[in-house]
């Protein structure tokens, strides 16, 4: 006999659970125990009746019994029907759906007219998430919706970047589950809430809302629950400037599911564990722990397309921040592919880390079109970030040559409480204004935020040139030192790129014209290695003006018509100016050794 129930078919005599038609893999004990509760779903099964009836003529505990039941309910949750399983309080358990609705065979199912509920959860469950949430509008007006429904839509308005019109309907769902007794989808709605309050700085609300959801998971025994919950308390203590803190949650949170069969929440905690190893410093390890989590992410194929926007963004985040521009740029042509298979929009803050990474590689028209839409999207999506989008939106026009524009955009970013370092500190040098730069850098560098640990090592990069460019010899040393002795800690090419630079400035300065210009050479070659092409220009025409000063000419011309074949698919009327600057320059040069 087939039973469908929501977006589920379950084939008796195949053994075989099929969720929008593709099959979903289920261990034979956990297939058993969702038979024997569907078949059995006018009623309450005891306990003892299930370890009976699934593990026969096996000695067990009702801890293998509450194992199953999770993990059932885990695979129930990617088709939005966790809350089919009802804990009956001192009897055991039933399966049943809110609002009265009971398994029907298949058979007799009508799939040319399904009611609108129906239609509502099988658009959501192919991901169909724009017609998902009108279906389920419509049905919410009959009043048809469940718990699970408001769930369902919830994540479908999420899916299409109105987070804002998911907020009340995440509050009703938990209502719903709460009403009904089922405390594992009502922990799950209210850490999602929690989560959004997050993003939108309401830290406070945001923490009210985690300890409701702490203290209705303190009446369950469920690891991938109280997982959640760790994970959103280790967000709560980086924020609150507590790595280590945060550190030890994550660990705890991916250590209460690793191989438990809860895989989305297991690389979630995995890829946060990643990332606070990353600002304590152990980046090798974070970075292991991170490109882990994506790849058992992708690897499981349950991963609901909320989960893995929080996932990558994740990732995304730690790349750029770190420097790691090649590897920030594979993971967010990843999620993007990951988008466009999940039917999900890009969200303001994935536009936001796909500009920059497009900033340093060169295509900044693209990347202003992408800020700018970002700065148009986070206000819903993540408020808190729009300082940071100043900051990238100042770096992309400063790259373009729109100096103005950069300092006005990094002030904005500096008045909303976020640092627009180390951009506008190399902007202010460009400029002559050395001493202001130095001092910006070394601002920045104070506290131990969480922004400001994930971001030390380019910070300490860029705080080391610009020492060397302004006679702090000693201060420069150190920095490159410490950057350079520490391979396991600071391995980003970016990071090496700069130390390189600075350690040119300084041989520059003792007169030590070789040196100087193989650190360039070495730095440019870095950049190069992860396609930072704004940098490999800039070097480039630094490398000329070196070769100009030992009245190399030649040399200097091949490197200035290298940069100048680069240069004109950037788009940056300053590089532009710079090339024909010294190609001036050269061509007197010239003209001076003919006469």
């Amino acid at each position: 006999m087939t039973l469908r129930f929501g977006p589920f078919e379950l084939d008796e005599a195949s053994r075989a659970l099929m969720c929008a038609r593709k099959e979903v893999p289920l261990q034979p004990r956990v297939f058993d125990l969702l038979v024997y509760l569907t078949r059995n779903h006018d009623r309450v099964v005891t306990k003892d009746e299930l370890l009976d009836a699934v593990w026969a003529h096996v000695t067990v505990t009702d801890n293998s019994l509450q194992r199953g039941v999770s993990m059932l309910r885990t695979v129930l949750r990617n088709g939005g029907m966790d809350s089919a399983i009802r804990n009956v309080a001192g009897k055991g358990y039933r399966f049943c759906i809110d609002g009265g609705a009971e398994p029907q065979a298949a058979e007799t199912a009508d799939d040319d007219a399904p009611d609108l509920r129906t239609r509502a959860q099988r658009a959501a469950a192919a991901q169909a998430w724009e017609e998902a949430a009108a279906i389920f509008a419509k049905a919410d007006a009959t009043g048809l919706l469940d718990g699970n429904d408001l769930h369902q839509w919830a994540l479908a308005l999420q899916c299409t970047g109105k987070a804002d019109a998911a907020m009340p309907l995440l509050a009703r769902a938990l209502a719903a589950h709460t009403n009904a007794g089922n405390v594992p989808p009502a922990v799950i709605d209210t850490v999602t809430l929690s989560g959004l309050y997050f993003e939108r700085g309401q830290a406070a609300i945001a923490k009210g809302w985690l300890a409701r959801a702490e203290d209705w998971a303190a009446e369950i025994d469920d690891p991938a629950t109280n997982a959640l919950i760790l994970w959103m308390k280790s967000k709560v203590a980086a924020f609150d400037g507590e790595p280590e803190f945060a550190l030890s949650l994550a660990d705890e949170a991916y250590s209460a599911v690793r191989h438990k069969d809860a895989v989305s929440i297991e690389a979630l905690s995995l890829v946060y564990r990643g990332f606070y190893r990353l600002c304590l410093g152990d980046t090798r390890a974070g970075l292991a722990d991170q490109d882990h989590a994506a790849t058992l992410a992708l690897s499981s194929n349950r991963l609901d397309p909320v989960m893995g926007g929080i996932l990558y963004c994740n990732i995304l985040w730690a790349s750029r921040m770190f420097g790691d521009w090649a590897r920030a740029d594979q993971w967010t042509l990843g999620y993007q592919k990951f988008c466009s298979e999940s039917g999900m929009e890009l969200t303001g803050s994935c536009q936001l880390h796909r500009s920059e990474v497009l900033g340093v590689r060169g295509s900044l028209g693209e990347a202003l079109t992408r800020i700018q839409d970002s700065l148009a999207r986070l206000t819903s999506d993540a408020p808190w970030s729009i300082g940071d989008a100043n900051r990238v939106l100042g770096d992309i026009q400063s790259a373009i040559g729109n100096d103005d524009a950069a300092l006005e955009a990094y002030d904005k970013a500096y008045s909303l409480g976020w640092c627009p370092e180390p951009g506008r500190a190399m902007l202010l040098l460009e400029r002559g204004e050395a001493e202001a730069a130095h001092a910006s850098l070394e601002r920045s560098l104070i506290g131990k935020s969480w922004w400001t640990l994930q971001r030390r090592g380019i910070l300490f990069a860029h705080l080391g040139l610009v020492a060397a460019h302004t006679g702090r010899r000693e201060q420069a040393l150190e920095l490159i030192d410490e950057l350079s002795g520490s391979a396991d800690r600071w391995p980003m090419p970016s990071i090496r790129a700069l130390t390189n630079e600075a350690q040119s400035v300084l041989a520059h300065t003792k007169g030590d014209y070789e040196a100087a210009l193989r650190h360039l050479h070495l730095a440019r070659q870095l950049w190069s290695s992860i396609e930072g092409r704004v940098h490999v220009v800039r070097l480039r025409l630094r490398i000329a003006k070196l070769q100009l000063e030992r009245d190399d000419i030649r040399g200097a011309s091949a490197e200035l018509h290298a940069a100048q074949l680069i240069t004109h698919d950037l788009g940056s009327h300053k590089l532009e100016a710079n090339c024909a600057e010294l190609q001036r320059e050269i061509a007197m040069r010239e003209s001076g050794r003919a006469a």
